[in-house]
């Protein structure tokens, strides 16, 4: 037994036995007492020690093997040590916490005035070409600084403009929005944003940076950004002007018109993914400051207008019973958009804790399109041929009010959560149409040639007003137990008025008449109000489960005020069970499962009652009749990490299944195709998801895996007949990262994609596309002054219908970059964008579905030189 000099037993000594032929350790119990079995050899010494103890030892000579021998109590006696200072020689780097994974940016080792984009790839973020950040497979929409939203939480501002230098910790958390944060109630899908906390001293400083270039084939860029932190306050200027694909910020990024979305299969991909040239010129400000000590108000205004020229070429093919339509389009779209928005919000915490946040809206864009196609329509006898010219002019002001309220209780848990919001939207347009077309007929001997001319003016004006609100009250039930009471309302009421002008033959252009029957005045209105229960309970932090049940009645109306007031109706209750289960095994391993179920509104473009021959070989015809959807979506999810490894891993399955899925009927009669809409069943998907990063041999390395396999089975209708589409889609992607300190960064990247669709009617066929993609990106620091770099990827087509996509561009760029002046706020750099000339014509584009195989080409920024120079300013204020 081992005593401290009173004579209460220790527990936890440690304690080692050495014979001539015995080592063991072991520490005691509870009780002080221990044992040790099976020594055999003579000569036993037993030491005896513990922290602020000394260390005491017993001897037991000659001992023969007994088969038990008692050691007699031993007293350790207290003992002051001196611990000498200790260095922490290893931060870690990421600590996984609940819904918050942190960066310590201490842990890293970053170039001085790097800006925050280029750190977080060193971190193990996914940044795409565009700006889009992604952390462990999901994008980040929104940026806080030290709590507050920075630039209205626009991302690319802050990865942009944020020197790392400035920087304490990048929190990414798991964001359920104010309603469910303030009600305790989490039933739904989080989003990802990043909180950056400053550094104490960074807290207070004036920063901006300038930048200027220019380079062969006219390429040019300018922007300005200046940024003032005050403890608290916030005052923000960004402006751009490029023809780059370019952009300090999301508002001004070319994503959008001919753009697409990026995503996890873009990684390692080093060639420009926005369609077309754009010129793009932005501006904008933001602020936020405290009114009092209880009050904050935040806002902006940004403007930005993007001339956007795309020209391309699209195939498809449409399976009818016996035949097929192919059509061969060529066309260049020229587009000008201007738009502007400003935004405010008051946030106020009252002195009874209630919370209020008022956020007022305002946008108004403006448009000017210009569209010229070049079509070549086939089916067994038919070719048509013609020029299709659209032009548009449209305006869309905007006014959004959303207000939130957060009612305190003295009793613990007990709340009162209320969000209003309300949306008034004016969206019209003037179409200028005209379409000329050769019709060549060889189902006779002798092949008949005819011609159709049409000349359209379209007026159209959309006025929609939205009221959503949303009420809840929870109230602590039974310990460790919340039952909320939960009511939402959603009410969309839209106006449409369409008039179709056409010009009278033989008469001036201005005089036209009007074609009553494909114009419309329509009267829709959308309501339905949810009312659910839901139960939550949460004995401890390890486990959470929700329960709940509501009853959503719906209503759809439309009118026609000029046909006897012709109406229709839907009405539907539908019965909505959710639940949600949580269970953390420790803190850094959980699974989560869940069901939701949700209406959708049928897409008002799709339930207008008119005919739109527009595109004479196209038309489409809005069905009234349709129905709400009425989604399902069950999803499980696992999370594991080790923090002392700086490893992570995720996987996430998800079931769909919509019942009223809204779906297209097709129909054609020679080649001219009509496509209108209906409800039917069938539709499901599976999906699923995978991200892991890891450290790979050392620190130096970092590892990332993430991949998706999505399944679909997607009913539609070809001649009032039901088919059905499966397709499979599926990617999956390797990154390896290497750092060598502050001289060397190489990033390796692989991905594979892979496109499948089977067709079930009219005849049953498939289609397999391939994308496959090498790349190699390197960045070498000669010295502290200066910089070269040099990126590589090389992408495979492969299975597809249209020849001219089945192409394997490579794309090369390099730079060199000089710092100079006082603390190198001076970066000139010199760089050369697809060195080839092989980017410009990747721009493709493919969707299967129905009776439908549509593969498009789009150009894209090609080959260019030039030269920048970038200018960034700080000044911390006097101590």
């Amino acid at each position: 037994m081992v005593t401290d000099s009173s004579g209460v037993a220790l527990k936890g000594v440690n304690i080692r036995l050495t014979s001539t032929l015995d080592t063991f350790t072991i520490a005691t119990n509870a009780l002080g007492t221990y044992s040790f079995k099976n020594v055999r050899g003579k000569d036993l010494r037993l030491s005896y020690s513990m922290i602020s103890y000394q260390i005491a030892t017993k001897n037991i000579p000659n001992f023969d093997g007994l088969s038990n021998i008692l050691v007699p109590t031993v007293r350790l006696m207290p003992q002051t040590s001196y611990i000498p200072e200790v260095k922490v020689t290893k931060i870690i780097p990421i600590i996984y916490k609940d819904d918050t994974t942190q960066y310590n940016l201490a842990a890293y080792s970053f170039r001085k005035n790097s800006l925050l984009e280029e750190s977080l790839k060193q971190m193990g973020f996914q940044v795409m070409r565009d700006g889009s950040v992604y952390s462990n497979g999901k994008i980040i929409t929104s940026v806080k600084v030290d709590g507050k939203k920075f630039f209205g939480g626009d991302v690319i501002t802050a990865t942009r403009n944020l020197p790392t230098d400035f920087i304490k910790y990048i929190q990414v958390i798991d964001t359920y929005g104010d309603f469910s944060e303030q009600s305790g109630i989490k039933t739904n899908e989080p989003e990802k944003i990043i909180n950056i906390v400053l550094k104490e001293d960074s807290k207070r400083i004036l920063f901006g940076q300038m930048t200027a270039g220019g380079g062969t084939s006219s390429r040019f860029i300018g922007s300005v950004g200046i940024n003032k932190f005050n403890d608290g306050q916030e005052f923000s200027v960004v402006g751009s002007i490029n023809n780059t694909n370019t952009s300090l910020f999301t508002y001004g990024s070319p994503n959008g018109v001919g753009g697409r979305e990026s995503s996890m299969n873009d990684i390692g991909d080093y060639s420009d993914p926005t369609d077309g040239l754009n010129n793009t010129k932005a501006l904008g400000f933001s602020f936020s400051d405290k009114l009092s000590d209880n009050t904050n108000v935040s806002g902006g205004y940004n403007f930005i207008n993007r001339n956007n020229v795309t020209e391309g070429n699209s195939q498809l093919t449409s399976y009818y019973y016996g035949y097929k339509i192919l059509t061969k389009d060529e066309y260049v779209n020229k587009t000008n958009d201007f738009q502007h928005r400003i935004n405010l919000e008051f946030d106020t915490r009252f002195k009874n804790k209630d919370i209020l946040k008022i956020s007022p809206i305002l946008s108004y864009s403006y448009s000017k399109a210009n569209s010229e196609k070049n079509t070549d329509l086939q089916n067994r006898t038919i070719t048509n041929k013609g020029n299709y010219l659209d032009s548009t002019i449209t305006n869309n002001p905007n006014a959004e009010l959303n207000v939130f309220y957060s009612k305190h209780f003295n009793k613990p848990k007990r709340k009162l959560v209320a969000n209003l919001n309300v949306n008034a939207n004016s969206f019209r347009t003037n179409d200028q149409i005209l379409e000329e077309n050769i019709i060549i007929d060889s189902a006779t001997a002798i092949p008949s040639i005819s011609h159709f001319n049409q000349r359209q003016f379209v007026i159209s004006k959309n006025e929609t007003n939205t009221a959503k609100a949303s009420f809840s009250y929870v109230e602590p039930f039974f310990e460790h137990s919340l039952l909320e009471l939960a009511y939402n309302i959603d009410v969309n009421q839209i106006n449409s008025f369409r008039q179709v002008q056409q010009p009278y033959i033989h008469t001036v252009l201005d005089s036209t008449f009007v074609i009553d029957s494909l114009g419309v005045n329509y009267n829709y209105l959308y309501s339905s109000n949810k009312t659910s229960l839901n139960y939550q309970y949460e004995p401890n932090n390890k486990f959470r489960v929700n329960i709940g049940f509501g009853v959503q009645p719906l209503t759809l109306t439309g009118k026609l005020p000029n046909y006897g007031d012709s109406t229709y109706t839907y009405n539907n209750i539908n019965l909505i069970p959710s639940a949600m289960m949580k269970y953390r095994f420790n803190d850094e391993f959980d699974w989560q499962i869940n069901y939701q179920g949700q209406n959708n509104e049928p897409n008002f473009l799709y339930i207008l009652p008119i005919i739109d021959n527009s595109n004479s070989r196209n038309i489409i015809i809005g069905n009234p009749e349709l129905k709400a959807e009425f989604v399902n979506k069950i999803s499980t999810t696992f999370r594991k990490s080790i923090s002392s490894k700086s490893q992570y891993l995720e996987a996430n399955l998800a079931y769909n299944f919509i019942r009223n899925k809204i779906v297209t009927d097709k129909s054609a009669d020679g080649v001219v195709q009509s496509t209108t809409y209906r409800n039917t069943d069938g539709y499901y998907d599976v999906k699923g998801f995978y991200v892991f990063n890891s450290p790979f041999i050392n620190d130096n390395f970092q590892l990332d895996l993430n991949g998706n396999v999505d399944y679909y089975n997607y009913p539609s209708f070809v001649n009032s007949y039901k088919t059905s589409t499966q397709q499979i889609l599926s990617s999956h992607t390797l990154q390896l990262r290497y750092n060598y300190d502050q001289h060397l960064e190489t990033v390796f990247a692989t991905n594979y994609f892979v496109n499948n669709a089977v067709y079930q009617q009219p005849a049953k066929s498939s289609i397999t596309t391939h994308s496959y993609l090498l790349s190699l990106g390197t960045k070498g620091y000669l010295n502290d002054y200066v910089t070269i770099g040099a990126e590589t990827s090389q992408r495979f087509y492969s299975g597809y219908d249209s020849d001219v996509l089945n192409v394997n561009p490579t794309i090369i760029n390099a730079y060199i970059e000089f710092t100079f002046l006082q603390n190198k706020m001076a970066l000139l750099r010199f760089q050369g964008f697809d060195l080839l000339d092989q980017n410009k014509n990747i721009g493709i584009y493919t969707e299967y579905i129905g009776n439908d195989l549509y593969e498009a080409r789009n150009n894209r920024l090609g080959r260019y030189f030039m030269v920048t120079l970038n200018m960034r300013l700080q000044k911390f204020p006097k101590k």
